[in-house]
Order: structure tokens, then C-alpha cells, then sequence
């Protein structure tokens, strides 16, 4: 399934440690079904690094945004059934 992937820092940045993250979980196809998802900015890239096709340059960018107090966005990622019902977002 392709989501949009919308983070929101729960903490100050800090350089080098893990951030406390929000993340929003929507289908990229504009249907609703939102997800708010607890985790963190380390666990977040080994799961789109293990999870994903997404290129190294993609996740670069996005592990660079999410050191900033604005959401970082990935929109169009291919996630499967599995991995989203593993972090809690059912799919009907």
C-alpha cells in the first residue's frame, strides 16, 4: 500500500541522539484512514532501510529533515500489508 509518511518531533532535536517522533500515517491515494504511530528517529530509518526500496539519496534527505522542528515528509512509500499491520495500521 502507498502512504504518506508525516513526522512530528515530540522532543528538542538534538544532534547525533535519537528523537521522540510522531508519525502520521495516510494513504497516498487521499482516501481517509489517518494513523498516528509513536516511535522514534532511529527506529523509523531502519524500518523504511529494511522496509523499503526507497534510495539511500531519499533517506539521507529525510533522516537530514527530521533533525529540524518541522514535519518531515516522505509521501508515495510502498509499504506492505505486513509491515503496517505490524506498527498497528489495519487495513479492511
Amino acid at each position: 500500500m502507498r502512504v504518506n509518511l508525516i513526522t512530528q518531533p515530540l522532543g528538542a532535536p538534538v544532534s547525533g541522539a535519537t528523537i521522540p517522533l510522531s508519525l502520521t500515517i495516510k494513504p497516498a491515494c487521499g482516501l481517509p484512514g489517518d494513523y498516528q504511530y509513536p516511535t522514534d528517529s532511529q527506529s523509523l530509518l531502519r524500518l523504511l532501510r529494511q522496509q523499503t526500496d526507497l534510495p539511500s539519496t531519499v533517506l539521507q534527505r529525510f533522516e537530514i529533515a527530521l533533525t529540524t522542528t518541522h514535519p518531515a515528509r516522505l509521501l508515495g512509500v510502498e509499504l506492505s500489508e505486513g509491515v503496517l499491520t505490524k506498527i498497528g495500521y489495519f487495513i479492511d
